[in-house]
């Protein structure tokens, strides 16, 4: 049984940083492309940044030179620098993992990251 945890989010002010962690768990094959996705109040969810598992990086627009994805294929366990994060950053932060060999790809329930102005 796969299982995603985040952990990390929390308040913070405007301009400061936090550093989210995905683990994922219940896979001996591991995890190819990891990801952050995230959900503002009232609006869809959006993708954020993804890796592959060689490490090859995609970021949104939005976060391009103040977020920055990186990953531990031995721990199976993402992570997301957020610095100079602003009011618009907040939201609902969820990781996803994609399953190797099968591709099936998994949620975890999100953390909560809110910048204050």
């Amino acid at each position: 049984q796969v299982q995603v945890v985040e952990s990390g989010g929390g308040l913070v002010q405007a301009g400061g940083s936090l550093r989210l962690s995905c683990a994922a768990s219940g896979s001996s094959f591991g995890f190819n492309d990891m990801g952050w996705y995230r959900q503002a109040p009232g609006k869809q969810r959006e993708l954020v940044a993804t890796i592959t598992r060689s490490s090859s990086t995609n970021y949104a627009d939005f976060v391009k030179g103040r977020f920055t994805i990186s990953r531990d294929n031995a721990k199976n366990t993402v992570y997301l620098q957020m610095n100079s994060l602003k009011s618009e950053d907040t939201g609902v932060y969820y990781c996803n993992v994609v399953l190797r060999f099968t591709g099936r790809d998994y949620w975890g329930k999100g953390t909560l990251v809110t910048v204050s102005s």
